[in-house]
């Protein structure tokens, strides 16, 4: 019995290690499943991933040839740009403080629109300053005419002193030369004689005496006329700082010269600016245009007022009109706005085309500047716009 125990418990770890080889075994034909699976699903995966790209391939070739930029015809030229506007700033005349901006930055403006206000506190006390001397001004004016009328009047006096002046001396030379006649034939005393003599000269005296009055007269006139002119001078001076303090006080409501749109805010209500310091930035959107070049062999040929085409990157699907405006008169480097350093190197002529008035009046709200695109120019007035540039435009 012993020995059979012994038997048994020594063929145990050889059963076991029979039983352990055949579960391992089945272990790894657990583990091996799904590396299978996995694998035939990635082939399956790329047997239908490899036929999907290749139709996407051709789909996108047949696209690019469908959609790719027609090729210019003879009689073209193209050049990349901007759409850019002309810039406004609206600024103070004078030095003072900002009161009120009644305007925002993106908001439409019309001509003429008031858009800020300047503090006028100094100006006003200095329009009630002239207001005051105009007042003494014309108060002079009336004391120098009637300085004027009185000195008149005392020449008028005077002049009738003169005449009696005038008759006393006739009357007393009658007498002096009867005198001198009777004293020579002794009818009258020498005595009376030179009475009358002295009679004579006393008038004669009076007389001068009077026109020199007369002369007194007319240099007080002369000097009361002078009074009025220098009392209407410093009216007229009164009244032309009236009229500059009122034009200053005018020129601080600050008012959009052009229609446009406001871009920036440069000050804030309560900053003091300098004279000449900018308030608002704005754009006139009545014109806009688009800034490119092109080289020697084509600027030669583009005429001004030439047909221009611009599609813009935004929106590809419009095509805009404008006119040639400006054909720079001297080559320059195209400026580095120009992607590749090649085309930079080269002798290019600025060229502007302009957006005409009435399109940028009907889309104005619609109009962004700084939108990049290309210009199509034609160079031969005769050759006709291809299909893809005839113009196109939102409704």
């Amino acid at each position: 019995m012993g020995d059979q125990r012994s038997m048994a418990t020594a063929a145990a770890p050889g059963i076991g290690q029979k039983d352990g080889a055949a579960g391992s075994g089945a272990a790894a034909v657990r583990q091996a499943a799904p590396a299978r699976l996995k694998a035939a699903l990635s082939k399956r995966k790329w047997i239908i991933l490899v036929p999907a790209l290749l139709v996407a391939g051709v789909i996108g070739y047949f696209a690019w040839l469908h959609f790719r930029p027609a090729k210019l015809p003879e009689g073209f030229a193209s050049s990349n740009g901007r759409i850019e506007a002309t810039e406004i700033d609206v600024a103070t005349k004078l030095a003072e403080r900002i009161k009120d901006e009644l305007v925002d930055e993106g908001d439409f403006v019309t001509a003429g629109q008031e858009v800020a206000h300047m503090n006028t506190e100094v100006l006003e006390a200095q329009l009630a300053e002239a207001r005051a001397k105009l007042g003494m001004a014309k108060s002079a004016v009336d004391t120098a005419r009637s300085t004027l009328a009185q000195r008149v009047s005392e020449k008028a006096a005077a002049e009738s002193v003169v005449a009696q002046r005038e008759a006393d001396l006739d009357l007393a030379s009658k007498q002096y030369a009867r005198a001198q006649q009777l004293v020579a034939t002794g009818g009258m005393a020498p005595e009376d004689g030179d009475i009358r003599r002295s009679g004579f000269h006393s008038a004669k005296a009076a007389l001068s005496s009077a026109k020199a009055n007369v002369a007194a007269a007319d240099a007080a006139i002369a000097t009361a006329n002078a009074l009025i002119i220098a009392a209407k001078a410093n009216e007229e001076s009164a009244l032309a700082t009236i009229d500059r303090v009122q034009a200053d006080i005018k020129d601080c409501t600050l008012k959009a010269p052009r229609g446009g749109r406001v871009q920036y805010r440069v000050a804030q209500p309560g900053e003091v600016l300098p004279a000449g310091g900018k308030v608002l930035n704005m754009i006139d959107l009545n014109d806009v245009y688009m800034t490119f070049f092109l080289p020697t062999d084509w600027a030669g040929r583009v005429k001004q007022g030439a047909e221009v085409r611009l599609v813009l990157d935004a929106a590809p699907q419009f095509v805009i009109p404008a006119k040639v405006t400006f054909v720079a008169d001297i080559a320059q480097f195209t400026p580095k706005t120009v992607e590749t350093a090649e085309e930079r190197q080269k002798l290019t002529f600025r060229i502007k085309a302009h957006i005409p008035p009435e399109l940028l009046k009907k889309y104005v709200r619609d109009v962004k500047t700084g939108l990049p695109g290309v210009a199509y120019v034609q160079l031969d007035p005769q050759a006709p716009w291809p299909a893809h540039l005839e113009v196109k435009l939102p409704q």
